[in-house]
């Protein structure tokens, strides 16, 4: 928990907004950036934004004496992981695959999920999708969720006019 506090606080303290972070074999300490929901006009992370986070993070891990060996700063990619509240709200309309922790009342064996994100209701979130039945929807919430992602969104069509 403290090196999520650490590593949250001064991501949050340069302007961006930390999605999550993983310390992965042989020492790596993973860190996925992203702007806030009210900067998201600016577009994407770029290697600028996460030089800026690495620099500053370093220089606190060894002053904090934190225990990794190296550190990668990265966006969050087209696959964005969904792990706050704020998340769903931020991106409502858009497809992602949820993975519950336990099967639904009503759906036994069904733990994943894809569809459409619709605005959360207080603390319960909502997520459109389709069943044998047709279009359902799936009211579920934050603790339920053991894993979340955003389906990425590519568009291949030319640029030009």
């Amino acid at each position: 928990m403290y090196l999520h506090t650490l590593i949250e606080k001064t991501v949050t303290g340069l302007g961006y907004e930390l999605v999550e972070y993983e310390l992965a074999a042989r020492g790596l300490l993973r860190v996925y950036i992203d702007f806030t929901f009210e900067q998201a006009d600016r577009g994407q992370i770029t290697v600028e934004d996460c030089a800026t986070v690495s620099h500053q993070l370093s220089h606190v891990l060894t002053v904090e004496n934190a225990n990794y060996e190296r550190l990668e700063v990265s966006s969050p990619g087209l696959d964005r992981a969904l792990t706050k509240l704020s998340d769903y709200v931020r991106f409502v309309d858009r497809e992602a695959i949820i993975k519950l922790r336990l099967p639904m009342a009503g759906t036994p064996n069904r733990k994943t999920y894809q569809g459409i994100i619709h605005a959360p209701v207080g603390e319960a979130l909502m997520l459109e999708f389709e069943n044998k039945d047709g279009v359902a929807m799936l009211e579920f919430t934050l603790a339920d969720v053991e894993k979340a992602r955003l389906v990425p969104q590519v568009d291949f069509r030319s640029r030009k006019a």
